[in-house]
């Protein structure tokens, strides 16, 4: 899974519209839908973690179990 897809179902479960996603993470609502439709993966940290706080959770929520993983 995608970071967009584990953003995309973290905010359907709070009930959340892109919109009000945005709101909250003082992003803009674009780069919401292009983050959750795959157009982009290219997010910073910092926009990462303004979404994890709105999301009410942590940064490596919303990461992919593969990049959660050290590898050898």
């Amino acid at each position: 899974m995608k970071i967009g897809e584990i953003i995309k179902r973290r905010r359907c479960a709070l009930d959340l519209t892109q919109v009000e996603l945005a709101q909250k993470a003082k992003l803009a609502q674009s780069k919401i839908s292009q983050l959750e439709s795959g157009v982009s993966d290219n997010v910073t940290i910092d926009n990462l973690r303004s979404i994890a706080k709105a999301l009410n959770c942590a940064l490596v929520d919303l990461l992919p179990d593969a990049d959660k993983t050290i590898k050898k």
